[in-house]
């Protein structure tokens, strides 16, 4: 089969390029598979991080063509009519915000005029984290393209036949990401990280309103006189940073927290991960989370908030906790007794065993079914 992935990938950084690169060497198995771009994913000034680009020497190249503008309709027609011409049997899109809908639509119209193509959607959300108004327009002018519909989570599945029902698609939940190598000894990785605490807990990733960091900073002031505990923070702003800093003067908590405020190269990842005892999601949203699977690929358990699909890849008591969402005292308590029952042996046990689900040959397999449904 003939397939071309439109999505952000490499040269460019993050989760979602990360998804891409794992997804282009499965598919590229048996298929004959080309990836596209962005050479403008978004305006600078939209961009709330400090570069777009991927910096890391280690980072796993994959073969791209850096073509698609992200704002200019002129651009998308071009795009557009380049893939009709190409004749993919299938067109694969990644979708997580309605600011790429139009773009994603125009193409997918243009490219489907040859009769051959047909194109499928892998689907982080359909009703965005922070909405904006006109955001269900543009969903359903992009949606009403798409052929196939794969969901990561069945809030997503369920989002989507609200918007779409009757569309063709099928959950299947977000594979491992097993590019950021092999774990290292803790006591390795807290060198390399220059840091001696005995007890760790790791908030990971960009730092967004969505992602309730401000609830995990409050249940560390829960936690400050007791178990010794330190929280990582490791990923980048982008949301205020000031308005973190004053809740972290306020609380009183600087001491108990270890600071990592700029992006994490590929070649960093473990460390981070390495190091800590558990991930911690304090979630006010979700619909599921790659950082989950990021955790599970280095066998760590995850604390997270009762939010999305979170409760479908974290199995409460056996993998980690679930607790409430927007309650620092449940997450507070729910740390507690994963120190005080000293729970982390049988949890890293558990997941040892659950990530055999989440691989990527299954998800791939799973597109296969849903493509072979008749219409």
């Amino acid at each position: 089969m003939k397939i071309i992935i439109l999505s952000t990938a490499y040269p460019l950084r993050g989760g979602i390029a990360h998804f891409i690169g794992l997804l282009y060497k499965e598919l590229a198995r048996i298929n004959e598979v080309s990836v596209i771009t962005f050479k403008r994913q978004y305006p600078s000034i939209l961009f709330p991080g400090k570069s777009q680009v991927e910096s890391s020497d280690t980072v796993e190249e994959i073969p791209t063509e850096i073509l698609v503008d992200s704002i200019n309709p002129l651009n998308w027609l071009a795009v557009g009519w380049k893939i009709k011409k190409e004749k993919p049997d299938l067109l694969i899109f990644k979708y997580w915000m309605p600011f790429f809908a139009p773009c994603f639509g125009t193409i997918s119209r243009l490219a489907k005029k040859n009769n051959i193509t047909k194109v499928l959607t892998i689907c982080d959300n359909v009703i965005p984290h922070e909405r904006k108004p006109g955001d269900i327009v543009l969903t359903k002018y992009f949606f009403k393209a798409v052929d196939y519909f794969v969901l990561l989570s069945e809030k997503v599945r369920n989002d989507l036949l609200m918007l779409k029902p009757g569309a063709r698609n099928k959950f299947l939940p977000h594979p491992v990401y097993s590019n950021f190598g092999l774990s290292v000894d803790k006591v390795e990785a807290k060198k390399h990280l220059n840091i001696t605490a005995e007890k760790i807990i790791l908030f990971f990733g960009f730092i967004r309103d969505y992602k309730g960091l401000d609830i995990l900073l409050n249940a560390m002031a829960l936690l400050k006189n007791n178990l010794n505990v330190k929280l990582m923070i490791a990923g980048e702003f982008y949301s205020n940073e000031g308005k973190y800093l004053k809740i972290i003067d306020d609380l009183g908590i600087k001491e108990n927290l270890l600071m990592f405020t700029d992006f994490i190269p590929t070649s960093e990842v473990k460390y981070y991960f390495s190091a800590a005892d558990c991930v911690i999601l304090p979630y006010r949203d979700a619909t599921q989370s790659g950082i989950v699977q990021i955790a599970t690929n280095f066998n760590k358990p995850v604390i997270a908030a009762n939010v999305g699909g979170l409760g479908e890849v974290i199995e409460n008591g056996k993998t980690g906790f679930i607790v409430e969402k927007e309650n620092p005292e449940a997450l507070a308590d729910a740390v507690k007794k994963f120190y005080l029952e000293g729970r982390e042996v049988e949890f890293v046990k558990n997941i040892a065993v659950e990530v055999k689900k989440y691989s990527w040959e299954s998800f791939v397999s799973g597109i296969n079914e849903l493509i072979k449904q008749p219409a």
